[in-house]
């Protein structure tokens, strides 16, 4: 085996010991995209915070993805990172709809026979980039486990 493929191997450990690291932390977080009809201020405070933590070391794990994918190919590393973008954005977008019915929590009261035009428009918005958000991480670990099978797998197998 040549050098370059030997730090090319101890390079991919090295991510794979970072993400290994990330990823127990995600699952220990546990966030659920699931709607809950909680209408309690601070249970919207406590559901944006943990978001908030869970996004963030999201991002730092699909950054740790990228950087692998980035040393096998840089082509599919760089596709990789325009979906962190998106990942970002839609975190960004969930969190702003929270802090909206964080400030009027009776909007997620779906018992609520008053609800108004607005109500339903910010309810349905957060249904929706829940669920937008979930499948796009599906979308991004499915991407990275398929990448990692045909390319880095083989290099760590030489």
């Amino acid at each position: 085996m040549n050098g370059d493929t030997e730090n090319l191997k101890n390079s991919i450990q090295t991510h794979s010991k970072e993400l290994t690291k990330l990823g127990s932390i995600l699952a220990k977080s546990q966030f659920s995209y699931k709607i809950e009809e909680k209408t309690s201020k601070q249970y919207w405070q406590k559901r944006i915070e943990s978001f908030k933590e869970y996004n963030e070391t999201g991002l730092a794990y699909y950054n740790q993805v990228q950087n692998m994918m980035n040393l096998i190919d840089e082509d599919k590393g760089q596709l990789f990172l325009l979906d962190i973008g998106k990942f970002h954005q839609l975190g960004i977008k969930l969190i702003k709809i929270m802090e909206t019915i964080e400030e009027t929590p009776s909007i997620i009261d779906s018992k609520d026979k008053q609800q108004s035009h607005w109500s339903k428009k910010i309810k349905k918005e957060f249904s929706e980039t829940s669920t937008e958000c979930l499948d796009h991480e599906k979308y991004m670990n499915v991407s990275f486990r398929e990448f990692y099978e045909s390319h880095a797998k083989k290099i760590l197998e030489q």
